[in-house]
């Protein structure tokens, strides 16, 4: 093999492959090197893409042009749009993913790609050079010498880096479960960057064999009929090809959890990495919730003619005894088999304000983070930051401006904001809640907000982004319309009604037509008209509706966006004294003095 490479990408998991894919699209002659090319970007956890926040990051991903989208189209089980009864700001897609089939077609796309490069080895070693006061990268070394040249590096690691594994008392050496760790890399990165990694944690449960469950006796969960997955195109028809189902947990369950506290490897004294707040264990779960009586389990299959039950919300690191009791103790499992029990796996990262927004290590030109190794958790987040680093490392090798996604324009751009501004202190995970501008940031509206930057990057076809224009000149011109009809027209009423229900939805889309061919908008005229009875699909009607429902308030955070971009750049001086500005409360004033800013 040749190994000289523009781009090296380490790890080969939802950060990886999306970053490989970036780079590989945009031209770059690319090596993905990982420790098994038949686990590319494996679900070791659940088998499932979306939800609230980490939706809305796939949509971004598709907007650029990812790779995460595509591969959700082609295996999906199931698909939920989460939270409906609110609006489509904080509105989520959910697909059950038959995560082995996820797997193998990655492969197969990734295999097709012209300009990458797969190939199977355990990085030991960064290789770099003096380069001025800093230091630059130029390759890597794997586990049996080997050394591959590339003028950028982006480490991928997940959970790999001395990784350890721990069910209850007893622990290995492992990335995931039966998985080798990579035991010397990060002795590598500590002295190329100069800074001490540190540990986190994250858990997955028991999985159970589906034929040990009588679904009889739990609640099940319906597919919520949606007409659009993460890609732009629609798909013909989005069926339903595997149901999920909810259990509970009870008190006898807590009961046998409590009574074995001092046997889990979180309590017990064997982790020193922090675990996640939003996705803990079911044993930190009692701790933290001590009234609580019941815990939500939602039972998830692993794909079709599997035996794999997935329980979400059962994480655990407690002896495989254990776990058998309180599975058991559910309804519906309680001659439940575990097929794989359940392990807490500690790991070390990067402490993310080591890097620039555009994921570079600060200090080392050419050296990228991406995913887990950052201190996140969760596919989607780890797929939107491969798709910044792969876009990234492209550009850093043709000398080209970084791509710097704001966080007034994204959801992937909130969160590496939030990495690079203030750090993590446990495994972070995408939120609406965590976006200021989340009127502005919606499903609906993703591809008009991100999709210019994928042409630009050459990750979008021409006649892919040919089609978004037609739907976006459609939506602008008939927002446009539907403003100018007054606030006492049907028309109106109907976009701005409360309750956007599907009969609304076929009532609003014959008047808008009528609309439109009464005030033919030039100087398209009747061509437009003709265009848009075949445009005018539920993300069109969603899109128009969020912005008449909303006007006033979205009005109202395009001038919060523009004065933030317009100071955004103002300098702080570096002798600034915090202390004696008496609008600060002591909090912020000690948060300033810790962190510096550069600017406002």
């Amino acid at each position: 093999m040749n190994n000289n490479f523009d781009v090296i990408v380490v790890g080969a998991g939802h950060a990886g492959v999306e970053a490989a894919y970036a780079a590989a699209n945009m031209g770059s002659k690319t090596l993905l090197l990982t420790l098994d090319e038949n686990k590319i970007a494996l679900m070791p956890c659940n088998p499932s893409i979306g939800g609230l926040g980490k939706g809305h990051i796939v949509y971004e991903i598709s907007a650029l042009g990812g790779l995460m989208p595509k591969l959700c189209s082609k295996t999906y089980l199931q698909a939920r749009m989460l939270n409906t009864r609110k609006g489509p700001a904080v509105q989520g897609l959910r697909l059950q993913i038959h995560k082995y089939e996820y797997c193998k077609v990655a492969k197969e796309i990734l295999q097709q790609i012209n300009n990458l490069t797969i190939a199977q080895g355990m990085v030991t070693e960064v290789l770099t050079e003096k380069n001025g006061e800093s230091k630059k990268i130029i390759g890597v070394k794997t586990e049996d010498g080997k050394e591959f040249l590339g003028k950028s590096v982006i480490i991928t690691s997940g959970t790999f880096l001395n990784g350890t594994i721990h069910i209850g008392f007893e622990s290995e050496s492992a990335g995931r479960r039966e998985e080798r760790a990579v035991p010397f890399l990060t002795q590598s990165l500590e002295k190329a960057i100069g800074v001490k990694f540190a540990r986190l944690k994250t858990g997955t449960p028991p999985r159970i064999l589906k034929s040990s469950v009588d679904f009889s006796k739990l609640e099940k969960q319906k597919a919520i009929p949606v007409d659009y997955l993460f890609e732009f195109e629609d798909i013909n028809k989005i069926e339903e090809k595997m149901s999920c189902y909810i259990a509970h947990t009870n008190e006898e369950t807590d009961k046998i959890i409590r009574a074995n506290f001092e046997k889990s490897a979180l309590f017990g004294g064997k982790i020193s990495g922090i675990g996640p707040r939003y996705c803990p264990s079911i044993e930190d779960k009692l701790k933290r919730h001590p009234d609580r009586k019941s815990h939500h389990v939602f039972v998830e299959p692993a794909g079709e003619n599997l035996e794999e039950i997935y329980p979400a919300g059962l994480s655990t690191s407690l002896p495989l005894d254990v776990q058998y009791g309180y599975m058991q103790s559910l309804k519906g499992f309680e001659n439940a088999v575990i097929s794989k029990p359940g392990y807490a796996v500690e790991y070390d990262f990067l402490q993310p304000n080591n890097l620039k927004h555009s994921l570079e290590v600060k200090g080392v030109n050419g050296l990228f983070f991406a995913g887990q190794v950052n201190g996140t958790t969760g596919y989607e987040e780890a797929a939107g930051q491969g798709t910044v680093a792969g876009i990234n490392a492209h550009l850093k090798n043709n000398n080209q401006d970084p791509f710097i996604l704001s966080r007034t324009e994204s959801y992937i751009g909130v969160m590496i904001d939030d990495l690079i501004a203030i750090g993590v202190d446990e495994p972070y995970r995408m939120f609406t809640s965590r976006a200021e501008r989340r009127l502005l940031l919606r499903q609906d509206n993703v591809f008009a907000r991100l999709m210019p930057y994928g042409k630009k990057y050459g990750l979008i076809s021409d006649e892919l982004y040919n089609k978004f224009l037609k739907e976006k000149n459609i939506i602008d011109k008939s927002v446009k319309v539907i403003k100018k009809s007054g606030r006492q027209s049907d028309l109106f009423k109907l976009f701005n009604s409360i309750e956007f229900t599907d009969q609304v939805k076929k009532d609003a889309t014959e008047f808008l037509l009528k609309a439109l061919a009464s005030r033919p908008v030039r100087p398209e005229g009747a061509n437009f008209i003709r265009e848009s009875k075949g445009f005018i699909s539920s993300r069109v009607l969603l899109s128009i509706y969020a912005e008449i429902r909303y006007d006033g308030y979205l009005e109202k955070e395009r001038k919060e966006v523009a004065k933030v971009l317009r100071f955004q750049d103002l300098k702080i001086p570096e002798n600034i004294k915090y202390s004696k500005m008496p609008g600060l409360s002591v909090e912020l004033q000690q948060k300033l003095k810790y962190h510096l800013p550069k600017t406002i």
